[in-house]
């Protein structure tokens, strides 16, 4: 007959005891309650942040915009024709980002860039205006009206408003392709345009040489209104990443009306309240 001594015991449950190595891993988690328009309304989801991404149960990833008290609207990145009443989302922990890098240079993207192999993740930190040197050098558009009259500086805001068909994108190429040779890197973001006018402007920017300096973030008529109402926070984070490596930047955004129409779009589905 073997006998266990009690030291023996005590030492095998001690031996247990520390190789014990369960992960415990809390997951804030909700049920969607109903989906349509590019838009999921969830119940739970209790500790999630304003602008966090989220991701459903068949792999959509969504973007929290709207909190209540007893749901959550999140914005779709997909048509989300998967996703079914009572599917389980959990929250990411993560605000929405974009990998971005040098390699964007010369592409045609979207508002929802998927990671490239070379990618850098970069977190931008807002100056306040103490900080910000005043505008002092001015931005040569390559028009003789606008340059002598009402020159635009770097790091200036300039709005070009007109009538359709008054000839505004052609001022916003032509101010890119007068950047050749000026250290400048360009972001031309087409929110709500016709694809085949994209085309126009990314072939002229081709046949120019432009495109060796320039990134065209575009979202088209038939794309949802949440990624045209994210389009020009995708050409801003990628004018940023070189604006803080130390180089001039451009951004042309065309048209900012596209994307208050998007956003009022879904502000009308989420309740919302907007501009």
């Amino acid at each position: 007959m073997v006998t266990i001594r009690a030291d023996e015991i005590s030492n095998i449950i001690r031996e247990r005891i520390e190789q014990y190595n369960r992960e415990v891993k809390i997951v804030n988690t909700g049920t969607v309650l109903q989906v349509g328009d590019g838009i999921a309304r969830i119940y739970g989801l209790d500790e999630v942040m304003a602008g966090e991404l989220v991701e459903f149960e068949e792999g959509t990833i969504g973007i929290a915009l709207n909190l209540e008290s007893n749901n959550v609207g999140v914005v779709l990145m997909g048509d989300g024709l998967m996703i079914q009443e009572g599917s389980s989302v959990k929250a990411t922990g993560k605000i929405a980002q974009i990998p971005v890098s040098e390699a964007y240079l010369g592409r045609v993207v979207n508002a929802w860039l998927n990671p490239l192999t070379v990618e850098v993740q970069f977190h931008l930190l807002n100056l306040g205006i103490i900080s910000r040197r005043s505008v002092y050098e001015p931005l040569q558009t390559g028009l003789i009206a606008i340059d002598s009259m009402i020159p635009v500086g770097r790091g200036q805001r300039e709005l070009i408003i007109g009538d359709r068909q008054t000839g505004k994108t052609a001022v916003a190429t032509d101010t890119i392709l007068n950047q050749q040779g000026q250290n400048v890197v360009c972001v031309y973001v087409a929110i709500g345009q016709k694809a085949s006018s994209v085309a126009q402007v990314v072939n002229a920017l081709q046949e120019k040489g432009a495109m060796e300096y320039t990134i065209v973030v575009a979202e088209t008529a038939d794309s949802p209104a949440t990624l045209q109402y994210l389009a020009p926070y995708t050409g801003a984070a990628l004018a940023e990443y070189f604006m803080y490596r130390e180089r001039h930047t451009l951004i042309i955004y065309d048209d900012l009306s596209k994307q208050a129409q998007a956003y009022r779009q879904m502000s009308s589905i989420t309740k919302t309240a907007g501009p």
